[in-house]
């Protein structure tokens, strides 16, 4: 029933994103489960004088536990166990060469007092907080200049009890940046996998300042009116691998970033080498994927395949503004199935506000070599809202092989609204804008077809079994199944 609550209880439309949700994707499901001998010291979180019930804070506990384990780093590295249980807990740190392992039933408790939460430095690349001037709230699960760290499971839940602090910035009463969920900085070899994520703060996944990082088979569920609830964001991060997560949130699904205005520039550190496959996305206010619009150290080599989105307001969003400077360049999208949305492309070149009065006019960002292809979409409001300006034009855009069904109420108006955008296209349907040059039928945009390092990359206490987390989506599956057949019975459907 959780999920009914997140669509705004919709049971008819929960029923079919289930069963396209489970068929499309248990496929493409790998298997990462099972505590098995990942790590040559294991430890349960008990051992510290953890209590899972719901009620006793086991900040201390997790930060015992993870101090212990650091001793064992360079002799094959520690495993810290979460038994089923409700464990509240405050900020904690992580250490390297760990793995932090859930029981199916655990579920980490983001602790509701504000004070568990301590204050932190600002990102270097941002310069300020995102909501506030200042510093920030340190993120629930929290790492900088680590090694080889794993957060896995057996699908088990980590959820930021986030409403206290919507409803707290929503009424303009935070004086400092709320708290992301797992963030790592300055990091390398990062892997999160097989476990559910909720309610975060504000963003739910944010590797910063890092790189070899992968992201598989999670699941992000938020509130969607919930505020600024992204799912998985890779900020100035490199080799990047996000595949068969589902996201429901109340912001874009994923966004890739690289700093803010002139703290971005100086910082100088891009996103690239990222690649995401195999993403279900359900935000009906953002994107499925969004680039910016703090992108001023860059965004290069973007790789998405194998997209579905279900009640989201666009597919791909570029997002970006004089003063940003750096650039958005060789994005390459493909095969996305899209079911009602507002906007496919939205491409914005005057969004955002700045950290201060001190940025650049003078830096423009520059945003060219963005292609897509094999597109099917239905139930769409506008085809595409292209809207460079005058200093920030958008250049070597291709489409090909894109079929936009545009809704019936809609078809008399304008099917695409383009400025200063530049490019090519071939078998859209409906026709493009005319600022993109028609190729006829047969032009393919491209895609690369080399392979990115990350996709043969394995790390260290990625505990691997034969099968539990395929059969964890079957079971899902199943009692998805079962449900939907009694809310039908419920409904005399």
């Amino acid at each position: 029933m959780l999920l009914i609550g997140f669509l705004g209880h919709q049971p008819l439309q929960f029923i079919w994103i289930l069963l396209i949700f489970g068929l499309s994707n248990l496929k493409g499901i790998q298997c990462i489960t099972s505590v098995g001998s990942c790590r040559a010291t294991n430890v349960s979180l008990t051992d510290y004088g953890g209590v899972g019930d719901g009620v006793t804070l086991n900040t201390k506990a997790f930060q015992l536990a993870v101090a212990n384990l650091s001793r064992f780093a360079s002799t094959g590295g520690g495993l810290l166990y979460v038994p089923a249980g409700r464990w509240v807990t405050g900020s904690f740190n992580l250490t390297s060469n760990f793995t932090l392992y859930l029981h199916r039933d655990a579920v980490i408790l983001g602790s509701p007092d504000i004070n568990d939460w301590p204050l932190i430095d600002p990102l270097p690349s941002y310069g300020r907080g995102r909501d506030a001037p200042g510093g920030r709230y340190s993120p629930l699960i929290f790492g900088s200049n680590l090694t080889d760290v794993v957060i896995t499971g057996d699908n088990g839940t980590i959820d930021g009890q986030g409403k206290p602090w919507w409803e707290k910035y929503n009424a303009g009463k935070l004086n400092y940046t709320r708290g992301y969920l797992i963030e790592l900085m300055f990091s390398d070899r990062f892997v999160i996998s097989n476990i559910t994520l909720m309610n975060s703060p504000s963003w739910h996944v944010h590797p910063v300042y890092s790189s070899n990082v992968i992201v598989s088979g999670i699941t992000i569920l938020a509130p969607t009116n919930s505020t600024n609830t992204d799912g998985i964001n890779p900020d100035s991060c490199s080799n990047v691998l996000i595949e068969d997560c589902y996201i429901v949130s109340g912001d874009d699904c994923v966004a890739i970033k690289s700093g803010w205005d002139e703290y971005g520039i100086a910082f100088g550190m891009p996103s690239q080498h990222i690649i995401i496959r195999r993403l279900t996305c359900i935000s009906p206010t953002s994107a499925t994927i969004a680039m910016g619009s703090e992108m001023s150290g860059g965004i290069q080599d973007i790789r998405a395949e194998d997209i579905l989105a279900i009640n989201t307001e666009s597919a791909v969003r570029i997002k970006s503004a004089v003063g940003r400077g750096g650039y958005v360049r060789d994005v390459f999208v493909r095969r996305m199935n899209l079911k009602t949305m507002k906007y496919v492309f939205w491409m914005t070149g005057d969004y955002g506000d700045h950290p201060d009065d001190r940025y650049d006019p003078n830096a423009v960002p520059v945003i060219e070599r963005i292609s897509y292809s094999d597109v099917v979409a239905e139930n769409v409001t506008l085809a595409g809202q292209m809207q460079g300006t005058q200093n920030v034009t958008f250049t070597s855009l291709c489409m090909s092989n894109v079929s936009i069904g545009v809704v019936e109420s809609k078809k008399k108006a304008v099917a695409w609204n383009c400025t200063d955008v530049e490019g090519v296209a071939s078998s859209v349907i409906p026709p493009a804008c005319g600022l993109l040059r028609d190729e006829g039928d047969g032009h393919a945009c491209p895609f690369p077809v080399d392979r990115l390092p990350i996709e043969d990359f394995e790390v260290d206490g990625v505990c691997k079994s034969g099968g539990n987390l395929l059969r964890a989506w079957e079971s899902l599956l199943l009692h998805g199944v079962l449900l939907s057949l009694a809310v039908l019975h419920l409904l005399h459907v």
